[in-house]
């Protein structure tokens, strides 16, 4: 499927130079002089190497459709993850750099998407959201206004994050995964 240059987005698979691309970072970009493109961080599938790529508006990109099921993850095991195909019941194992910085947030049971081309797994998202315990946070220094001031606080996988003052250590909280950012306390 082609799709145009400005719209290839983060998680997005492309066949550009006869290769499979994931694409790691967009940015838009809109120079004094001249037209405005998509600055693209793109990774290959298979080799790992990086590229970075200008796309115009105009340019078109080859998207490619990734097959999409649904896995529970199990465990992990080194550099490795294992997850269950949630209709045939088969084990996926891949490694953790597919995943990339998100693969801290997965816990046991935690169900994600799995895409794979041709019967290769390509990559693994995770829910939107997950729920952590925060285990430590910095006191709450008086005189700070709630609206503008975040303080870091340290989750259970041990990731950092900036989180508002009223948050204490014990606080359960949701957390995006793709980028580590706070979204609001957890429902209990």
């Amino acid at each position: 499927m082609k799709i145009n240059g400005n719209a290839v987005r983060v998680g997005n698979v492309v066949e550009h130079q006869n290769r499979l691309w994931v694409v790691t970072k967009t940015q838009a970009v809109k120079p004094g002089k001249g037209g405005a493109f998509n600055q693209v961080e793109m990774k290959d599938i298979r080799s790992g190497t990086k590229l970075n790529e200008r796309f115009r508006a105009d340019a078109q990109v080859e998207r490619v459709r990734l097959e999409q099921r649904q896995a529970t993850f199990l465990f992990r095991e080194g550099d490795m993850l294992t997850f269950m195909d949630s209709e045939t019941f088969e084990q996926t194992v891949v490694n953790a750099e597919l995943v990339g910085d998100p693969a801290a947030f997965l816990q046991d049971g935690m169900v994600v998407q799995v895409e794979t081309y041709e019967e290769e797994p390509l990559s693994v998202v995770l829910p939107d959201t997950v729920v952590m315990e925060v285990v430590e946070a910095d006191a709450v220094v008086k005189g700070q206004t709630a609206s503008s001031s975040y303080k870091p606080a340290v989750l259970e996988n041990g990731v950092r994050v900036m989180v508002p003052p009223f948050i204490e250590t014990g606080t359960r909280i949701v957390v995006k995964p793709e980028d580590a950012s706070y979204v609001e306390r957890a429902k209990d």
